[in-house]
């Protein structure tokens, strides 16, 4: 993943910034416990495609 595009990709929802877990290919965010996957080295930025996190993993 680009660092400059890390840099600018925010929440869709809350707007907040995003945690880059390179192991996962997510990027998280921690407000709306949401992860959003990475295809092919881009991002899909869709709530409805995004995964839940369960109130017990961590973040």
């Amino acid at each position: 993943m680009d660092a400059k595009l890390l840099d600018i990709l925010v929440c869709p929802l809350c707007k907040g910034p995003l945690l880059y877990r390179k192991s996962e290919g997510e990027l998280i965010c921690k407000a709306d416990r949401l992860a959003f996957f990475i295809k092919d080295g881009i991002p899909v930025m869709l709530e409805d495609e995004a995964r839940k996190l369960p109130a017990d993993e961590e973040v």
